[in-house]
């Protein structure tokens, strides 16, 4: 009698409640990090999905979950309506009017790794509270990843400190489930309390407060969209504030429905915010950024004006195509292999991107590199070449260019360098800058087209709006080749954005299109230009404190913009 083969039971799978914090993605923690990357399944709001999902792999599968629970919650449970996307897709999802504990624990029962996201901390999440209870009953395993607490992240970043050297009491309120008996309480004290509220409801928590005993000249600060870069905070006091919005012109509003986080209290530090507001006071805080690049090759350029606090916005002005005639690329990847070359340099992630498709397209890897020296130029073409499995033995010590390469390139040595050729792998309009420097210092270079760079195409309908119609606080422009292109793809940019060029040739090109250049970097470096470009907003915003005006970005000065009155 032969055995019987039971069939093996289904992999469990796991939950994992992770807090996305405030909404600013540089809050995540390591271990938040991690649980993304591992996930087959996200499951959160659209605007905590916008947070997490840079950090998931490609192809996880999304569950949203309805930020507005009251209007679109199924009947008679008050539980969200939920959409399912496929991670590949961008289309609508199909409605699935089940709970989301449901499909959390059916997906994690299939065997998947679910993340179930929520905004700020799961512990002060009611729902995330009901599902692990829903998890816990059911067996199936969770684990808990705290987040930033909205309302302790928020104040950070508006520059509230919640408490002082004497120790000032906290009391945290949710304005919208708050019982007589807690405004009450909370009256009656006199330490901070920070309030979570929406925009149009503020004013009214400020009345609970008055009619519970605080003084209507109590210091209160009002934060809209915080730790993000369209964070916006208000000072007044509980008798001021409605009257402060109102002059603000955000209410009555579609923004009213905003959620925002209050601090009142007098030592609050709401009157030394003029002080410590270090997030909106970034040299180029809430800028749009035109970065006429791909997100691939603007990576490095894009945290950079991030960390300026403006918002870049990558529009490619090229595409890459293969070269017309493949044979000298594919006769110069038979040379690497034969050992032909000493040297092989990359000057940009295209070439990398260009060898490793001929590789592959050999059957090679990177043991083909084993004994050749390999030059790169820039941040990202070196981490392109790890990504392949190949560490640069040069990068330019000084400037990221073929002329800061020529600065540390050592001249042909016979005794030393037993083969005297090196292969240049790069775009068809490429410079002879390096191939003159190159055959200066002795060397013989196989200057290969290992691809062609055309002419983009437009950017979207919306995109073209903003870049003709002032959408866009600045652009950067970082060769001749983006001004001409990015006019002919998308229209000329308005005369409101800043024009900040990389270097002459660059900003005459760009004079020539009917541009006035405002901003041009102290010498030919991607990053030097933004750091210039935050010199220039830095500059412009002192100028506005000083002259008593409000801060302003340059889009809101075109003709139509709405006028934002200085938060700071």
């Amino acid at each position: 009698m032969s055995p019987t083969t039971l069939p093996a039971p289904p992999e469990q799978g796991h939950v994992t409640f992770l807090g996305a914090g405030p909404g600013d993605p540089g809050l995540l923690t390591l271990r938040a990090v991690e649980a993304l990357a591992n996930a087959d399944v996200l499951v959160a709001e659209h605007d905590v999905l916008d947070v997490v999902r840079t950090h998931a792999r490609q192809g996880v599968a999304e569950v949203h979950t309805d930020a507005d629970t009251t209007a679109s919650s199924t009947p008679g449970t008050g539980t969200p309506q939920l959409t399912v996307v496929d991670g590949a897709s961008t289309t609508a999802g199909v409605p699935v009017n089940r709970d989301a504990a449901h499909l959390v624990m059916e997906a994690a029962r299939g065997g998947k790794r679910v993340v179930r996201a929520v905004s700020g901390d799961p512990g002060l999440d009611a729902y995330a509270a009901e599902e692990m209870l829903a998890c816990a009953s059911a067996g199936v395993p969770f684990e808990v990843v705290p987040g930033v607490a909205t309302a302790v992240g928020v104040p950070a970043y508006a520059g509230v400190p919640l408490r002082d050297a004497q120790g000032t009491d906290v009391r945290f309120v949710d304005a919208r489930t708050a019982s007589d008996r807690c405004w009450t309480e909370v009256g009656a004290s006199d330490g901070t309390v920070v309030v979570s509220t929406t925009l149009d409801s503020v004013a009214a928590a400020a009345g609970e407060l008055v009619s519970a005993g605080r003084k209507p000249d109590t210091p209160l600060t009002v934060t809209v969209a915080g730790t993000t870069t369209r964070q916006r905070t208000w000072t007044a006091t509980l008798g001021t504030i409605a009257q402060t919005l109102k002059q603000a012109k955000v209410l009555p509003s579609p923004e009213g429905a905003r959620p925002v986080i209050a601090v009142v209290g007098e030592r609050s530090a709401a009157a030394q915010r003029d002080r410590l507001a270090w997030f909106e006071s970034k040299p180029l805080f809430g800028w749009k950024v035109l970065v006429p690049r791909t997100k691939e090759q603007a990576a490095s350029l894009s945290d950079q004006l991030r960390s300026y606090g403006a918002v870049p916005h990558e529009v490619p002005t090229i595409a890459v195509e293969p070269p017309r005639t493949p044979q000298q690329m594919e006769r110069a990847v038979k040379g690497l292999v034969t050992g032909r070359y000493e040297w092989i340099a990359f000057t940009s992630v295209n070439a990398v991107k260009a060898v490793r498709e001929k590789f592959e397209e050999y059957g090679l890897d990177a043991r083909a590199f084993a004994g050749i020296k390999v030059a790169a130029v820039g941040e990202q073409t070196a981490k392109a070449l790890i990504a392949f499995g190949v560490k640069p033995d040069l990068v330019p010590s000084g400037e990221q260019s073929a002329a800061g390469l020529l600065e540390d390139w050592p001249p042909y040595d016979p005794v030393f360098d037993p083969i005297d050729r090196v292969f240049l792998p790069r775009a068809d309009i490429a410079t002879e800058t390096l191939v003159a420097g190159l055959i200066e210092l002795g060397w013989e270079v196989d200057d290969v087209t290992a691809y062609r760079t055309v002419r983009a195409s437009p950017p979207p309908a919306e995109t073209r709006e903003a870049i003709k119609g002032g959408g866009f606080d600045a652009v950067l422009f970082t060769s001749s080749s983006t001004v001409r292109n990015l006019v002919g793809i998308a229209g000329k940019p308005h005369n409101v954005t800043v024009i900040a060029c990389i270097g002459p040739a660059t900003a005459k090109t760009a004079e020539e299109h009917g541009l006035r250049v405002d901003v041009m970097a102290p010498e030919p470096s991607v990053h030097k230009l933004a750091e210039a470009l935050a010199d220039f907003g830095a500059r412009r915003r002192l100028a506005a404190l000083e002259a008593g005006d409000p801060v302003t970005r340059p889009s809101e000065r075109r003709p139509g913009a709405r006028r934002r009155r200085s938060t700071t």
